[in-house]
């Protein structure tokens, strides 16, 4: 794990990272708030390439909480059978279908605590819906964001709930709508787990990762 960076340190690597995409977008497929609940809720222990393939059939007949629960439980299996723990998830889709048609007239509400009190729906899940769809500052620690947070010294912490704090508390306020999205696509394409492409990186000056593959 690496120290905290300082803030001047951290302002110029997310400078770097707007230069570069000035607005970064998740690459879950939706089309609207249920549809993204439901996308980001599939995608525990599934890619959002695996995901998107599975979905997209299914949110041209589902997209809204009324319609999943019309196509029901086994109708629903059959979309996203290839997805891990397919049987689990539908199972949560649906309930979670059911308690907001029941409780929030079919609407996905916009405060944390009611998306976390849906089934299947956790911290990382509310915050990834807050901040694509309502545009809050929320920060979903994936296991992306957790090895560039630790691995380059931007938001060091030993948990995930730790290095959200420090994104909070250490990443300028300018910066912090897209900062889960530039994280994680750094993560996912450039600072990858194996063998981080340390040649091709924008902030490797500015990154104390002492394992650099140059």
């Amino acid at each position: 794990m690496a120290k905290q960076l300082d803030y001047h340190t951290i302002h110029e690597i997310f400078t770097r990272f707007r230069e570069a995409e000035a607005e970064p977008k998740g690459e879950l497929d939706h089309v609207n708030a249920y549809t993204l609940v439901v996308a980001v809720a599939l995608s525990a222990q599934a890619t959002d390439a695996a995901v998107n393939k599975a979905t997209r059939k299914l949110f041209q007949i589902a997209d809204t909480p009324k319609k999943m629960l019309a196509l029901g439980e086994e109708g629903l299996i059959e979309h996203i059978k290839t997805i891990g723990l397919f049987r689990n998830k539908a199972k949560n889709v649906i309930k979670l279908s059911q308690i907001l048609v029941d409780q929030y007239g079919g609407e996905v509400p916009s405060s944390r605590a009611a998306l976390q009190s849906l089934p299947g729906v956790g911290r990382k899940t509310a915050n990834v819906v807050l901040n694509m769809w309502w545009r809050q500052p929320a920060q979903a620690v994936d296991t992306h964001i957790f090895r560039v947070g630790n691995r380059t010294g931007i938001a060091p912490g030993k948990d995930v709930d730790t290095v959200e704090r420090a994104i909070e508390d250490n990443i300028p306020a300018e910066f912090q709508l897209h900062a889960h999205h530039w994280l994680i696509l750094h993560g996912r394409y450039t600072c990858v787990a194996r063998k981080p492409k340390c040649a091709a990186c924008l902030i490797r000056d500015l990154c104390p990762f002492e394992e650099k593959t140059l």
